[in-house]
């Protein structure tokens, strides 16, 4: 960051999981955050987890321009700026579907919501960091570890972390002539409820089901503090955080 005393930042998807934890870390040191998610009340449970932390809930569905909108204008007129967007709304979809199954409207759900969504967002606070005095920002898309390996049965959400890296790619070469710092995070297998299911077994690549090892979801919290907190002259363009002795390399 820079020396400003303002930092401020959008984390979507902060109803639950891993946006929940990166708001609450955020919150605790000193952010001012504006929480988005579908669900009010969640948004709320999020807040009162870091009383001290100035944080503003904004209901937002990702897929709805509108929404997006609205959730970046009510950050600016709350906060006066926007600092960081951490792009991570997302869905896995329909779990256990061959590709030959999995019905048109559950695709497009997922296309909308990890693409299409973090699109709306990124380029919602891509105008903002362009426009505003002092310029800049950064952006920190959550890739997962399916943007560069699949897992059986995840034909949806594989084909949209791996556009996630082609938008940070190009979000980052646009951003660069006006100071706009953007990376992704690939995280594997951080403690959430979508997690659940690794530790008591999980579809391998090879036919099996077998129980993975998970990680504490505040590692990858304080992983985008990190990242979020570097001057703007430095950027982590990729950083990968998984369980350690969980079947990634060389997975399948």
């Amino acid at each position: 960051m820079t020396d400003r005393q303002s930092k401020i930042a959008v984390v979507t998807g902060a109803g639950s999981g891993i946006g929940r934890a990166v708001a609450v870390e955020l919150l605790h040191t000193g952010w001012s955050v504006a929480l988005a998610g579908r669900h009010t009340g969640t948004l709320e449970a999020t807040a009162a987890l870091a009383p001290e932390g100035p944080a503003l809930a904004v209901r937002t569905d990702v897929t709805r321009p509108q929404d997006v909108e609205g959730l970046f204008a009510a950050t600016v007129h709350r906060f006066g700026r926007v600092d960081l967007l951490f792009n991570n709304a997302g869905t896995f979809g329909p779990g256990g579907v061959p590709v030959e199954e999995l019905p048109y409207d559950a695709w497009r759900h997922v296309v909308d919501t990890n693409l299409n969504g973090a699109f709306l967002c990124a380029q919602a606070a891509y105008r903002r960091m362009k426009e505003q005095d002092p310029r800049g920002g950064r952006i920190i898309n959550n890739g997962s570890l399916s943007a560069h390996t699949p897992r059986p049965h995840s034909v949806a959400y594989t084909a949209t972390k791996h556009a996630l890296t082609g938008l940070t790619k190009s979000l980052s070469l646009d951003g660069r002539t006006h100071g706009i710092a953007v990376g992704q995070i690939d995280i594997g297998n951080a403690t959430t409820d979508m997690t659940a299911r690794m530790q008591t077994g999980t579809l391998q690549a090879n036919g099996e089901v077998a129980p993975e090892p998970v990680m504490d979801v505040a590692d990858v919290a304080r992983t985008v503090r990190h990242m979020a907190e570097l001057p703007l002259e430095a950027n982590v363009q990729f950083a990968t955080v998984l369980a350690t002795g969980m079947p990634y390399i060389g997975r399948g």
